[in-house]
């Protein structure tokens, strides 16, 4: 982006905090008459919204726009760390007993609802500063998502009754995500339970209330017990890259093409459906995902996320780390990206807008350009591929 783009952008959100903040009172008194019809209890109402504070901090954070595209390699290395493993283990022992009841009822091994608790809030060490009801009050007098966030307000102040959770204590993100496992509203309201038996849920001051909500949360989406998340994978030389991230075999199937577990042994012979994933091309490590890996992308809707969760639970269970090494990526920015998107439609590889965002459209176009032109055509836009393109 352009110095004087960025300029324009930030003078463009400027105009809108100050229009929010304008609005901020009149919209209040609207959301406090909604809230009382939508089931809020009038006492409630009354003390809460005469003290909820425009955050102008959360409408340039919903606003802002990443100027660099995540890589797996960045991604992964900073999230699934030596500290982040050691605590987890730490965690995961503190909690045995409980965790191994929470697998009898639910089927979540207790290794991945610690790797959650671990990718979310460091294991609570960072819950979030910004009040919750603040947030979700500056959003939902937000034009742009409005009717979620009005739902999502509402919603948090019944559990202020239901759960009996104090205003001083309800502290998250920006966006209202709450607790060690940071639930929306909606969430909290739908699947957190009450883990540590004493009549209500808190998922700030109770790690096992944020445990137990978490196994209940999975369960209720549909995770197998029985089954893991998935695996690393090692390929065989000069195979064919576009059976990755779109064709489903079982795992007997990709044994039969060349496909050995991370640490070169067979994989097993199993019906069990399987997707290949390439994350950071054919220089990187490969990862078979089975069906509670879609679960895991359930609650975060990333393919990185999901594989955090899954090698970090492997870590916190004692197994190895990443057979494939990591490789060494330049940063890509989104306008570089978005040029390279354009290159691409130019050439006659049809990618849709130029937008800067690596999507399946673009995996594709990239993948086709790359096997025409005698590249290895993993869809990944690597240095010698993004070289080729911009020719």
């Amino acid at each position: 982006m352009s110095v004087a783009m960025a300029t324009a952008k930030n003078t463009d959100v400027q105009a809108l905090v100050e229009n929010n903040r304008a609005n901020f009172t009149q919209c209040l008194i609207q959301k406090k008459a909604d809230a009382i019809a939508a089931g809020v209890s009038e006492a409630r109402a009354e003390k809460e919204f005469v003290r909820m504070k425009f955050i102008p901090r959360v409408i340039e954070l919903d606003r802002s726009q990443p100027e660099f595209v995540s890589t797996f390699p960045s991604y992964f290395s900073k999230r699934v760390n030596q500290w982040r493993i050691d605590k987890g283990k730490e965690k995961y022992a503190k909690h045995k007993e409980f965790l191994n009841e929470l697998t009898k009822q639910y089927g979540i091994p207790g290794h991945y609802l610690v790797s959650i608790w671990g990718l979310e809030t460091n294991y609570g060490g960072y819950t979030g500063n910004m009040s919750t009801l603040d947030s979700l009050a500056t959003l939902a007098c937000d034009k742009r998502r409005s009717k979620f966030f009005t739902s999502e307000l509402f919603l948090a102040l019944k559990l202020m009754d239901t759960q009996d959770l104090k205003r001083e204590s309800m502290l998250g993100s920006w966006a209202g995500a709450m607790g060690h496992t940071q639930f929306m509203p909606t969430t909290y309201t739908e699947y957190a339970i009450d883990g540590d038996g004493d009549g209500k849920v808190d998922l700030w001051s109770s790690e096992k209330d944020a445990l137990a909500s978490a196994a209940h949360f999975l369960w209720r989406l549909g995770w197998q017990p029985g089954m893991r998340w998935g695996r690393e994978v090692k390929l065989p030389e000069n195979f064919d890259y576009t059976l990755a991230n779109s064709h489903n075999k079982t795992i007997s199937e990709w044994k039969t093409l060349g496909i050995s577990r991370g640490d070169g042994q067979n994989l097993p012979d199993s019906d069990i459906s399987a997707r290949l994933r390439v994350p950071a091309g054919h220089q990187g490590p490969a990862f078979l995902s089975y069906d509670n890996f879609k679960i895991i992308m359930r609650w975060n809707n990333s393919e990185f996320y999901a594989i955090a969760v899954g090698q970090l639970a492997n870590r916190i269970a004692g197994g190895a780390g990443l057979h494939a090494k990591l490789p060494d990526l330049p940063r890509y920015s989104i306008a570089d990206m978005a040029k390279l998107q354009r290159k691409l439609n130019e050439k006659g590889f049809d990618v849709g807008g130029a937008d800067g965002i690596m999507g399946p459209a673009t995996r594709e176009g990239i993948r086709q350009f790359q096997g025409e032109n005698g590249l290895v055509a993993d869809g990944f836009p690597s240095p010698d591929t993004i070289a080729a393109i911009l020719q």
